[in-house]
């Protein structure tokens, strides 16, 4: 067996992208609360937050039923989490959104046009309203 073809015989390492999602799907079948399922489809939306193996091993426990989004493992640490300031500032939003933390809504000014939209919806969602749009004005 020559080199290339041991290293077209090995296997393939999971694609991030893949195990970004199957994570995602797994944490939104196990939250329980409205306020809760809007911080994980805000973070699931965000990426960047969710994908800081810091931030996983901070969020995300292993139970019998798969993983599981404990909020709690955040207190007190979102400096310690090695994020930027924008990725805080919405992390702090989200915190926020489950009791935990006191951000105010002012956090906003911090954030960009990627992530503003992404936290509107979220407080769309907690609210329970599916009527209202979020996007860019024409």
């Amino acid at each position: 067996m020559t080199a290339t073809e041991a290293e077209t015989t090995a296997p393939e390492a999971p694609d991030a992208e893949a195990e970004f999602q199957r994570l995602g799907k797994q944490l939104l079948r196990t939250v329980k609360s409205t306020p809760h399922r809007a911080a994980i489809q805000a973070l699931i939306e965000e990426q960047t937050i969710l994908s800081a193996p810091a931030v996983r091993h901070a969020l995300v426990v292993d139970t019998g039923r798969g993983a599981t989004a404990r909020f709690d493992g955040l207190l007190g640490r979102q400096f310690a989490l090695g994020l930027d300031e924008q990725q805080r500032s919405f992390l702090g939003l989200v915190l926020s959104m489950v009791g935990i933390g006191m951000t105010t809504i002012a956090a906003v000014q911090d954030l960009d046009d990627r992530r503003l939209p992404i936290i509107l919806r979220a407080i769309l969602r907690l609210a329970g309203n599916d009527d209202i749009a979020v996007g860019r004005r024409l």
